[in-house]
This record gives structure tokens, C-alpha cells and sequence, in this order.
């Protein structure tokens, strides 16, 4: 019988002594003046593709479905505006958001 399968071997538990490493989380400034490498996890143009791409693939596999398009619509542009709002408050735009709440109450009012 091959050995393809076989057990791996322990981890080393990790010392208790001393406090944890620091993190290495911030990027220091190029030589040249470029600009620095954007930290993982920040919302990138990648991101807008594959989000844009899913809102497509909803889209076009509720109206194959058989949905009315006027409730497709209304679905996606309230994913729309849940991405928008989630994407403001992460990036401290508070006043987008003020004027985003502004403008659904006064729609909601007529």
C-alpha cells in the first residue's frame, strides 16, 4: 500500500512565553515616491468585477426563471444600494450617507 495517505506529522505548540509578535500589516513608503502596495482586503477593481459579474449572473438566472422584470430590477438595485451603503460606512463616508438617507426619505414621501 502506498504511503499517499499518510498521517501528517504534529504541529509544535506555539511558546507561552513572551508577548506576540507584532504585525507587519503596514506597508512603508517606496524609495521612489510610488505608492505603496494596497494592504490585502481592501476593495479593489477585482472585487468590483466579481461583484458585478454576480449581479449579472442573478439577474439574467431570475428572468431565465420566468421573474418579472420589474421585480429583478427592484432586487438588484436594492442589493445596489445595500453594496453602496456597506462600502460608505467602511470607508468613513458618513457624509455620503447622510445624503444617501436624505434622498430615501424624501422619495419615500412622495
Amino acid at each position: 500500500m502506498s504511503d499517499t495517505f499518510a498521517a501528517l506529522p504534529a504541529h509544535p505548540a506555539a511558546p507561552a512565553v513572551g508577548p506576540a509578535a507584532p504585525c507587519s500589516c503596514l506597508h512603508p513608503a517606496a524609495a521612489d515616491g510610488a505608492e505603496p502596495a494596497r494592504p490585502a482586503g481592501r476593495f479593489g477593481p477585482t472585487h468590483a468585477l466579481i461583484l458585478l459579474l454576480s449581479v449579472l449572473v442573478l439577474g439574467n438566472g431570475l428572468f431565465l426563471a420566468g421573474a418579472p422584470l420589474e421585480t429583478i430590477f427592484t432586487l438588484l438595485g436594492g442589493l445596489g444600494a445595500i453594496g453602496a451603503a456597506t462600502l460608505a460606512a467602511a470607508g468613513s463616508g458618513r457624509r455620503l450617507l447622510t445624503v444617501l438617507a436624505e434622498a430615501a426619505v424624501r422619495g419615500a414621501g412622495k
